[in-house]
Parts: C-alpha cells; sequence; structure tokens
C-alpha cells in the first residue's frame, strides 16, 4: 500500500479503571488507503470502538504513533487535534451526540460555521436534503425517530467534505429497516464525496460491503482471518 492516509504504528492503550489500569489495545499496526472502506469488527470488548477512537484523535495512545494525511496525531495536544477534526475528519457515533437545543439545520450548520463557511446554512439544508429530511429541518432532536437522528448525525458528518468519515456501529441503535437505511446513505456519502470510510460494526451485511476487514480479538488484531482469506 502505497502513500496510506492513516497509519497505526506499534501503538497501545491503557486506562486506569477502578481496580487498577486496563490493557486496551495492544501493538496495533495498521494502514488505511485513501478511499478504501474499512470494517472494524469483533466480539465485544475487543477495542474495536477504543481504536476509532484513537484513530480520530478523541483518544490519545500510551504508546506508539498514529499518522493520518501526512500529520502525526499523536504529537497534537487538545486543540491542534479538535482543529484537525473539523478540516478533516468526520465522526458518526451509535448515540448520535445531537444537540438537543438545536434544530436539525442548526445542528448541521454548527461544524461549518465553526470552521467559517459563510453559507453554512445553506449548504446545511443542502446536506439535510441529501438524506431524505428536508422536511425535517425546523425539528428539534427530541421530535425526530432514532433514525431521522442518525440521518442528522450523518449530514454533520459529511457536510464540511471530510477527508476521513469515521462511524460507531451507526446502525447499532436502529432498527432493521432504519438500519438499511444508514448503510445506504454511509456509502452513498462514500461515493459521492470520495471519502475513507472506517467504521466498527457488528452487522455482517454491513461488513461485508467493506473494502477490507479488520478483526479484533482481546487488543489485538487477529491475525487469522487474514491468514484465511489467503
Amino acid at each position: 500500500m502505497t502513500d496510506p492516509i492513516l497509519s497505526i504504528t506499534d501503538v497501545n492503550l491503557s486506562l486506569d479503571g477502578n481496580a487498577g489500569q486496563v490493557d486496551i489495545l495492544h501493538d496495533i499496526a495498521l494502514d488505511v488507503a485513501a478511499g478504501e472502506t474499512l470494517g472494524l469488527v469483533g466480539p465485544s470488548g475487543s477495542g474495536k470502538s477504543s481504536l476509532l477512537m484513537l484513530m480520530g484523535g478523541l483518544e490519545q495512545a500510551t504508546s506508539g504513533r498514529i499518522t493520518a494525511l501526512g500529520q502525526d496525531l499523536t504529537a497534537m495536544n487538545e486543540d491542534q487535534l479538535a482543529r484537525f477534526r473539523r478540516d478533516n475528519m468526520g465522526v458518526v457515533f451509535q448515540s448520535f451526540h445531537l444537540i438537543p437545543t438545536m434544530t436539525a439545520l442548526e445542528n448541521v450548520a454548527t461544524p461549518l460555521e465553526l470552521a467559517g463557511a459563510g453559507d453554512a446554512f445553506d449548504r446545511a439544508a443542502a446536506e439535510l436534503s441529501a438524506v431524505g429530511l428536508s422536511d425535517r429541518m425546523d425539528h428539534y432532536p427530541s421530535q425526530m425517530s432514532g433514525g431521522e437522528q442518525q440521518r442528522v448525525a450523518l449530514a454533520r458528518a459529511s457536510a464540511p467534505r471530510p477527508r476521513l468519515l469515521l462511524a460507531d456501529e451507526p446502525t447499532g441503535n436502529l432498527d432493521e429497516a432504519n438500519g438499511q437505511s444508514i448503510i445506504n446513505l454511509l456509502f452513498d456519502l462514500r461515493d459521492k464525496h470520495g471519502a475513507t470510510l472506517i467504521m466498527v460494526t457488528h452487522s455482517g451485511e454491513l461488513a461485508a460491503r467493506c473494502d477490507r476487514v479488520v478483526r479484533l480479538r482481546d487488543g489485538r488484531i487477529d491475525d487469522t482471518l487474514a491468514q484465511a482469506a489467503e
């Protein structure tokens, strides 16, 4: 693989718990190519979401190095990481994380305004229309279904046109019909904007649509999956 958009080298993650230090990830090494769709799979507690959070600079590695778009995330402070995410990444969470006191339009426009876009609300409106919510722009999260809230979250993540789109169990809180709709929207956004898509999922159907699948087990990349494919 040449010129990976994201590269992880010998990364470890340990966190302090009630019973002392807990080792979450061990010796992770992984490269992701620009434009690739990568699925992170594995049993609960295997470290999938933790690895995604490290990729997004939302958690700091205990040791090792993570570079994205040629920049060393592990050398950045919190403010630098926040600016890097604002300019280069979109993140979609399982639990939506919408701002409850803002309408759908305001939720989507917020990251654009923070980035200094003068046409933030026009772009937000276009993005909501693209996910089928042109008639829900003035509604608050509490007035929307789970599927609609996740569509707003997708619109918010994709509106700044990120080079990297990270999704943590994007269908985990949705029923089958809404989950399928969100899956289709994710891949449509990837194709439309040319983003690199990395997602954590328990969905076999979603994983099957990825270009590559990495399985984690006990905080390590499980090489048996790659060996089985050879």
